[in-house]
């Protein structure tokens, strides 16, 4: 288990020294902010939608590791997928931080599971997953902020 532990760690890493998908997408169609008050993580999701699909998913912002690993991760899984598929996908990630799910999550996280850990460490969970309710928020309409208070 040690071992598994070590990889996400480190996976979790790169993406922080060299997070994906990093900047400012021009043009795009929504975008949405999020910002966690108790750390002070702040991120701008920013969305090319062609009809119904994403086309195109970036971020900027300051935040901890897990912030942005969360949100360069996240800018990779969401990538090409369908209107539907992305709500779901966020929903199953949320579940897998939050433990709400029975364990089961609606579709495959792939490489997020390696933010698994992260729900073991309650006051991270917010870290987590700040890009995805900001994800949610642009998906939902664009310009407009979530922000992590609970």
């Amino acid at each position: 288990m040690s071992d598994l532990r070590d990889l996400y760690q480190q996976v979790i890493l790169d993406h922080y020294r060299s997070p994906r998908n990093f900047g400012v997408l021009d043009p795009a169609t929504a975008c949405a902010e999020g910002h966690n008050p108790l750390c002070g993580d702040k991120i701008k999701i920013y969305l090319r939608m062609d009809g119904d699909r994403v086309d195109g998913a970036t971020f900027e912002g300051v935040g901890c590791a897990i912030s942005t690993a969360s949100a360069s991760l996240m800018t990779e899984a969401v990538r090409g997928l369908e209107r539907p598929q992305a709500d779901a996908l966020i929903a199953s990630f949320l579940a897998l931080m939050t433990g709400d799910g029975n364990g089961a999550a609606a579709v495959d996280l792939g490489k997020l599971e390696v933010l698994s850990g992260v729900k073991d460490y309650p006051v991270r969970i917010k870290c987590a997953t700040l890009a995805w309710h900001a994800l949610r928020a642009a998906l939902e309409g664009g310009d407009s902020e979530a922000v992590t208070t609970e």
